[in-house]
């Protein structure tokens, strides 16, 4: 079944979806979507890797690390959609070569507009979203990390308090045992804390304790107790008995700075900075790369079509990994000021752009492409 509507003065129906156009759409988007996803899974497993490597270190909670995950994997979808979607078009036009399904196309009437039609049903609904990723999904991504490595960095010594183990802060002057902690309240029972103050120690013992957030940071707050304060192997002590006395924790301030990736978008564009510049040539190549892949990988997909559905995957991984540097290399021009900041992905797209129409100048003719397209087969 087609979705159809009559075109005015004409006496035939165009047919706005054909049956191609769906088996296209439907093989292309469930190879997009596994090629993706095996993409995203071998990415995120090695960045995954680091950074249990570092919940591990204390370096960040184990809650954070849920949270980086969907994060990277949002991350990583954003930069290899494009990636899956060259791949897919390669790999479903490879199996209709090999199936001859192309063979029974082009006896069928159907020509390389016919081909591109039912590609860019796909190729332009996945270029708008590479552009909400790139733009908006990313950047956001981005910056929700950063933060949280950012918190868990300032108070990676306060998580490391547990019950029935000693632990160390400030470079050793202050040590802290407690012997239970309620997991709701968070209440601390039986609570030890040796604290340096110059020469002088205090040691001071305490039924119970909590964390507390005050104005001049994180405190311990310690409840029903007695401390003892004096220079150990001296003569004067002080000891008091106190119903509710705080020691500070070292807590860490360290400005947030974000990177050039976790900078919003709408930042970027009121920017004249170099380093932003680029940052925001690099989101707007992202669903331009989209469109232009699609492009290329038809004709390419016919380079070597009898090696079977993955034998212009090795070319195409080529052309890809090529363009790839060509995009590395623009980011460090356009860093170093070398390019024009106008010129940016222009001419490496140009450049990919240009392949293509050779190729296709190559399989058809440029006689017979222009004619195709006027015809609109």
């Amino acid at each position: 079944m087609s979705i159809e509507r009559r075109v005015p003065g004409a006496g035939h129906r165009f047919r706005l979806l054909t049956v191609l156009d769906k088996m296209i759409i439907v093989d292309l988007l469930k190879t997009v979507g596994s090629v993706l996803s095996v993409l995203v899974i071998i990415i995120v497993s090695q960045k995954f890797i680091r950074v249990l490597a570092q919940a591990i270190e204390g370096a960040i909670s184990n809650q954070t690390v849920m949270s980086l995950l969907g994060l990277k994997t949002v991350l990583v979808a954003a930069a290899f959609l494009p990636t899956a979607m060259f791949m897919a078009i390669l790999m479903v036009l490879g199996r209709m070569y090999r199936e001859q399904e192309m063979a029974a196309i082009a006896s069928a009437g159907g020509g390389m507009f016919t081909i591109y039609k039912g590609i860019f049903w796909v190729v332009i609904p996945l270029s708008l979203l590479s552009a909400w990723l790139s733009m908006q999904a990313a950047p956001w991504a981005e910056l929700q990390s950063q933060m949280l490595m950012h918190n868990d960095k300032e108070t990676s010594d306060i998580r490391s308090i547990s019950a029935g183990r000693f632990s160390e802060y400030s470079g050793g002057e202050l040590i802290f045992y407690t012997e239970g902690v309620d997991t709701l309240s968070g209440k601390m029972r039986h609570v030890f804390v040796q604290n340096k103050q110059g020469e002088r120690i205090g040691v001071v013992n305490a039924e119970y304790g909590r964390l507390e957030n005050l104005p001049g940071g994180l405190y311990l707050i310690l409840e029903q107790g007695e401390r003892i304060l004096g220079i150990p192997g001296g003569k004067e002590f002080t000891i008091e008995n106190f119903s509710e006395y705080a020691v500070q924790i070292e807590k860490k301030s360290t400005d947030l700075v974000l990177g050039d990736h976790a900078i919003a978008t709408t930042n970027l564009w009121a920017s004249q900075n170099l380093p932003n510049i680029a940052e925001l040539q690099d989101r707007l190549n992202g669903p331009f790369s989209t469109i232009l892949l699609g492009f290329l990988a038809v004709p390419l997909s016919r380079i070597s079509p009898r090696s079977g559905v993955y034998g212009s995957l090795l070319v195409a991984f080529g052309v890809y990994f090529s363009f790839s540097n060509l995009q590395r290399l623009n980011h460090s021009w356009v860093l170093g000021g070398k390019i024009p900041t106008w010129l940016g992905y222009i001419w490496a797209d140009l450049l990919l752009l240009l392949l293509g129409v050779l190729l296709l100048m190559r399989i058809y003719g440029l006689k017979w492409i222009f004619s195709n397209f006027k015809k609109g087969n």
